[in-house]
């Protein structure tokens, strides 16, 4: 994953761009958790990794997610919650697929 992919997105270091992936990304998961964007979220990962070009460390690759990195922790962590599968729409998946 690239930064340039996450700008182009609409994660950006200004913020989020209107009318963009994401903020329809964003507007789902607020309606979805009752109003706000939860943190560690796909929103406000995505939005960190945008705001401070972090990308290429992060550990989601186009060969998929590195072993040992901050990816292959959130998506162990996500595994865990939902007994042992990581759930479609959810950081990891959202974040690998951007």
């Amino acid at each position: 994953m690239s930064d340039q992919n996450v700008h182009n997105a609409g994660f950006t270091p200004s913020g989020i761009t209107g009318g963009s992936l994401a903020s329809s990304l964003m507007s789902r998961e607020a309606r979805a958790s009752g109003g706000g964007v939860p943190s560690g979220g796909p929103t406000s990962t995505l939005q960190g990794m945008g705001a401070t070009g972090t990308t290429h460390s992060s550990g989601y690759t186009s060969s998929g997610i590195s072993g040992g990195s901050r990816a292959s922790s959130t998506m162990s962590g996500e595994a865990t919650a939902h007994g042992g599968g990581v759930p479609r729409g959810g950081t990891t998946s959202t974040v690998q697929s951007i």
